[in-house]
């Protein structure tokens, strides 16, 4: 029978798909979707129609109108179908599926769009290649895992439109072409036709838009932005992505981080129905740093740096005494129960790849039953070693890895990568959702090629009010009031207090080497508005993107993005970005000269 689209008429659905239960057997019913599969028992047909929320089974037998019965025999996969029957039980009961106990009797069947064959089977955890299952994003879409991903974020979305809501805060849009003005990522760019030669930006996030709107007096802002940032994509980042972005008024620290952690227990609750202890776990960033390695811990298992420098400082190593001496530390991690997996040939692998990120190397300690081996052991005492063993905790089948740098802030940061990849490697990591704060970020970062002190926030970002007597003469001692949300050692969100003095601000914009032409040329619309009164405030932006990636249990952004980027910033689907043509460039008064 060949088949041809048909009309809807009046059709109208009853319920979708994965609805369907015993309980509405003997029901009529009428639903749409696309075929998942045809199974043809000779006098029985069966159809498993698909939609986003489930499966159901349309069943065809001796007794369907024999014009149904050829039409269902016709049907292939992805064909969208009309089906109209009564809901009966079945007698062959699949109970992986939420219909499994009840099938439809159909006694209308149409064929509302026909389907080529797919490039790829529309399964649930497809093993298709990622480009091709890119390049025909619309198809991919309609499996059932990735739906269950976009369905989750707009839930997200709605949860978190409420918990603001009842939190007083108002959903204000900001505009997405604006002023060009530095947020440490390089912008995209928008010529504009009218002013020829002059260029809009899209907004890296809506910061400085969300502080007038303080100046304004909407003390509660929030919104779900979109926010733009150019820059080199890897699995958590993409090119465009969305922000929960809020600022608040009359408040401090503990107020933003207060409402910031109600915020975490509503969505986890009811979204994923878990408990989110509260309050959540605070470190410094000092804190992390020395016991992690990194400014986002992942806390869910131990390996804790630790600092063995007082024990090694006279031993015969020159690698540890010269690290000492010229400023640095020698510390170490202990990878527990680690003998049997991190071989000499594995710790030299460790060793490549810290060499790789600009580390000294590795030196090591495997405790075995049989015997320790120590590539440093010569030149240490008996005293030193047990001592080192003492202070790490490292026992019998364990593996000891040590690392000396002349300057931490190197040092620490290899030793955090080490950690990570030692824990991958052991596959130690629980699957748990571990929340953290990091606090006390420090107020400037040393470049070390031109031997300045950099700006590590924006510069409307407050400095810890005790650090105000050492701006100019202590850089390196300058906290802020700014405060990382860390999940898993994934950073889902950052902010700060404001600064909103303008005295203070003055010194803040010659600490950084902006002059004052310079800071008003970037910057003056906000200073003006501060002349008028601006309150105290501070907010955060959390990556909603990177929220829903972590609540899906899953390592890449573009599980939950419904349209995303690749590695280069293409979009495998409609080929963009692309050439246009020499007319629209006339236009906008741009020549190219690649």
């Amino acid at each position: 029978m060949e088949l041809k689209a048909e009309f809807l008429g009046n059709l109208k659905r009853t319920a979708y798909c994965g609805e369907f239960r015993i309980e509405n057997v003997g029901q009529q019913a009428t639903v749409f979707g696309w075929v998942q599969r045809r199974r043809d028992l000779g006098q029985l047909i069966f159809i498993d129609l698909r939609d986003r929320t489930g499966i159901v089974q349309l069943a065809f037998d001796d007794t369907t109108d024999r014009e149904v019965f050829e039409k269902a025999f016709s049907v292939r996969s992805e064909y969208v179908l009309a089906a109209t029957g009564i809901v009966r039980e079945r007698s062959s009961k699949n109970m992986e599926i939420s219909t499994g106990e009840i099938e439809i009797e159909v006694k209308e069947l149409k064929v509302l769009a026909l389907s080529e064959t797919p490039p790829f089977e529309i399964l649930e955890n497809s093993n298709a290649g990622e480009d091709i299952r890119l390049k025909y994003r619309y198809l991919d879409l309609r499996r059932p895992d990735l739906q269950k991903n976009i369905l989750m974020r707009h839930k997200v979305a709605k949860v978190t439109r409420d918990y603001f809501d009842e939190n007083g805060f108002i959903e204000i849009e900001t505009p997405m072409l604006i002023k060009s003005t530095p947020e440490g990522a390089r912008d995209f760019l928008v010529p504009s036709r009218i002013h020829k030669g002059s260029f809009y930006a899209l907004p890296q996030s809506p910061q400085l838009y969300k502080q007038l709107s303080m100046v304004a007096g909407f003390d509660r802002y929030i919104q779900i932005a979109r926010c733009f940032r150019d820059e080199d994509l890897r699995a958590d980042r993409q090119p465009e992505f969305t922000q929960i972005d809020l600022e608040m008024s009359f408040v401090d620290v503990e107020d933003v981080l207060s409402i910031g952690e109600g915020f975490i227990k509503r969505l986890f609750k009811d979204v994923l129905n878990v408990d989110i202890p509260m309050p959540l776990p605070r470190l410094t960033y000092k804190e992390a740093m020395e016991r992690y390695g990194s400014d986002k811990p992942d806390t869910r298992y131990g390996m804790e740096i630790t600092d063995i420098s007082d024990i090694v400082k006279n031993c015969g190593f020159g690698v540890f005494t010269n690290a000492i001496n010229g400023g640095g530390s020698v510390r170490a991690i202990v990878a527990k129960d680690a003998v049997n997996v991190l071989t000499r040939k594995e710790i030299d692998k460790l060793t490549e790849m810290v060499r790789g990120i600009g580390g000294k190397g590795i030196a090591f300690a495997r405790r075995t039953k049989d015997g320790t081996t120590c590539s440093f052991q010569k030149f240490m005492t008996e005293d030193e070693m047990n001592a080192i063993y003492e202070r790490t905790d490292c026992q019998v089948g364990d593996v000891l890895l040590v690392m000396a740098d002349t300057t931490d802030r190197h040092l620490l940061p290899h030793l955090g990568a080490l950690r990570s990849t030692v824990a991958k490697k052991l596959n130690i990591i629980p699957d748990t959702f571990n929340f953290l704060w990091v606090v006390e970020f420090p107020f400037f970062e040393y470049n070390d090629e031109t031997g300045n002190w950099d700006a590590m926030h924006h510069p409307f970002t407050s400095p810890l009010d005790e650090c105000l007597d050492y701006l100019e003469t202590d850089k390196g001692n300058v906290r802020a009031k700014a405060y990382d949300l860390v999940l898993n050692g994934i950073e889902l969100c950052s902010g700060s207090i404001r600064i909103t003095n303008p005295e203070l601000q003055n010194r803040m914009f010659a600490l950084l080497g902006m002059s004052d032409e310079e800071a008003h040329e970037k910057f003056g619309f906000l200073l003006d508005a501060f002349r008028f009164g601006p309150p105290p405030h501070g907010g955060m932006g959390l990556g909603l993107d990177r929220i829903c990636m972590l609540m899906m249990k899953r390592d890449n952004l573009r599980d939950v993005i419904a349209f995303p980027k690749v590695q280069n910033a293409s979009e495998l689907m409609t080929m963009a970005p692309a050439n246009v043509d020499n007319a629209q460039l006339k236009e906008l008064g741009i020549k190219l000269d690649l």
